[in-house]
């Protein structure tokens, strides 16, 4: 009997369910951290999933401004309520010791992991029936959320929204050379002095015995905690990661070693395809006769609350300049804004930076903004405050295409020379021109390789066939160290016993030389 229209159509539509059923996956993607940054890093990766087909549920403390087909909130409110002490007190503790700002800054991981583990909504979602074909967990000082893989029977994919640094290189094995691989936390750039090397090994040492004697132990604690039933150690646990997915790009950075399941995705978040600015923004650049400087210290760091003297450092700086500024400012009114600045609480900064007529950008020397900088073909002025921000500058500075005005030391002039120094100069342009060519000459796009790796992972479950065998190996093994005891210290111990037998031997004939000697009858003396 021979299918109606009807019945056909019935049959290819459920056959097309079908497909989708078997190439589909479901994901849950974990961005625990206040800070908007990385959850733009996080949520691009998570909607580029879901443009993809696959269903994504999102743990994080900010709720999608609009719903998007595929993706489903899980709000973890509780964390923007704890941190906004510490957001707002961001200048105070930039001016604290390092060693300070480094214990404080893991004490602040310790505090939302829990809160994150602790939210009513995350114990729901944790008593459910879920299924996920992966877990996607940031990697930002949360180790205990790691355990959300193996209550949901996944793999575990790692996201590093700061880029490479111990805490995601540890998860896959890859290597980190310190003679030519600087902390994330410092200045230094691949190629050091000896000084700088003496100074990367202390910090580095300082950090793995810090980590390993102070900071893991408390992650550990909590995951037996909160994932009691989890059968892998805690240890163990991290170094079954099956993918680490890093937010950086050898063009933007210097070349370093990565296991195969380590994956440079840095600058997926970018916009592509340039949207409409509103049109006051639009008015505001097109009709700027001399050009515009986009000024924005990010999504932490408010202009508002900059203290008084260096507000008035920025508007006494922007009143002298021919060209127009937009601010960042969130606050409605800025007594003495001068009339070349345009202010909003929010900015599309993407297609800012990406508008012809826009000269250069002053930025915090964030990952993502100056990331987004040298895409656009901007060079910046940067006023670098904590973390990363030092390492990103120093690197803009070392490449010509950047220049840094130290927080400390702001002032109208200092600023003033800055920006007149990279709007003026042909070759720091040309020089952000070619990074950017670099940067963009890719294969895939950051967003495609990152789903397609976390697909892959799914596909194979778990990828195992990735995983470095040094995640096997103790400290000693790892560094070879017993074999080198073994190799050089027998070597130094043959050498040993020839020196020693050759001393002996050397002795023995003396000794034999001697008594021969003293053998000998004694010539008598002829008398004259």
């Amino acid at each position: 009997m021979k299918p109606t229209a009807g019945q056909t159509g019935f049959l290819a539509l459920l056959l097309f369910s079908l497909l989708s059923c078997v190439s589909a996956y479901n994901y849950l993607v974990v961005l625990h951290t206040a800070a908007r940054s990385h959850y733009h890093v996080g949520s691009a990766l998570a909607k580029g999933l879901a443009a993809a087909g696959h269903q994504v549920t999102i743990i994080s403390p900010f709720e999608l401004k609009k719903p998007i087909q595929n993706i489903k909130d899980v709000p973890a409110k509780s964390i923007l309520t704890s941190m906004q002490g510490r957001i707002s007190n961001l200048l105070q503790t930039s001016k604290e010791p390092i060693i300070k700002q480094i214990i404080d800054f893991h004490e602040m991981g310790i505090e939302i992991t829990e809160l994150l583990l602790k939210e009513p909504s995350v114990i729901e979602l944790m008593k459910s029936n879920q299924t996920f074909d992966a877990v996607i967990s940031e990697v930002f000082l949360n180790e205990a959320h790691f355990g959300f893989a193996e209550h949901f029977k996944a793999p575990l994919i790692g996201l590093g929204t700061f880029g490479a640094i111990s805490w995601n290189t540890d998860l896959v094995g890859s290597p980190s050379p310190p003679s030519y691989v600087p902390s994330a936390l410092l200045k230094f750039s691949d190629r050091m002095s000896l000084a700088e090397r003496v100074g990367n090994q202390a910090f580095l040492t300082y950090e793995y015995i810090f980590l390993n004697y102070f900071y893991l132990p408390r992650q550990e604690v909590l995951y037996r905690k909160y994932f009691p039933n989890n059968k892998q150690d805690f240890y163990d646990m991290r170094k079954n990661t099956a993918l680490v997915l890093l937010n950086q790009h050898v063009s933007l950075s210097f070349p370093r070693p990565y296991s195969p399941n380590m994956i440079e995705v840095g600058g997926m978040h970018i916009n592509r395809k340039r949207q409409p600015l509103p049109k006051d923004i639009l008015e505001f650049i097109e009709g700027a006769e001399h050009g515009v400087i986009y000024f924005s210290m990010g999504s932490n760091l408010k202009s508002k609350t900059l203290p008084l003297e260096k507000r008035q450092a920025l508007i006494d700086t922007f009143a002298q300049l021919k060209q127009r500024v937009l601010w960042k400012f969130e606050d409605t009114d800025l007594p003495g804004k001068p009339a070349n600045v345009f202010i909003s609480d929010w900015f599309p900064q993407d297609d800012i930076l990406a508008h012809d007529n826009v000269l250069a950008f002053i930025t915090h020397g964030g990952l993502l903004s100056t990331t987004e900088s040298i895409y656009h073909r901007k060079p910046f002025v940067g006023i670098p405050i904590f973390g990363d921000q030092f390492l990103n500058m120093a690197r803009a500075e070392q490449n010509g295409y950047g220049v840094t005005v130290h927080y400390e030391e702001l002032s109208a002039v200092k600023l003033l020379a800055a920006i007149q120094k990279i709007i003026n100069d042909p070759e720091a342009t040309q020089k952000v021109r070619d990074m950017s060519d670099r940067y963009r000459d890719q294969q895939q796009t950051p967003l495609e390789r990152a789903v397609y790796w976390v697909e892959h992972v799914s596909r194979h479950k778990g990828a195992k066939y990735l995983r470095s065998a040094s995640q096997d190996l103790n400290f000693i093994q790892y560094h070879n160290l017993d074999a080198m005891l073994i190799l050089y210290g027998g070597i130094i111990f043959v050498l040993y016993c020839i020196f020693l037998l050759i001393r002996f031997v050397w002795r023995f004939l003396q000794e034999l030389f001697v008594k021969k000697e003293s053998s000998k009858p004694k010539k008598k003396e002829k008398r004259n």
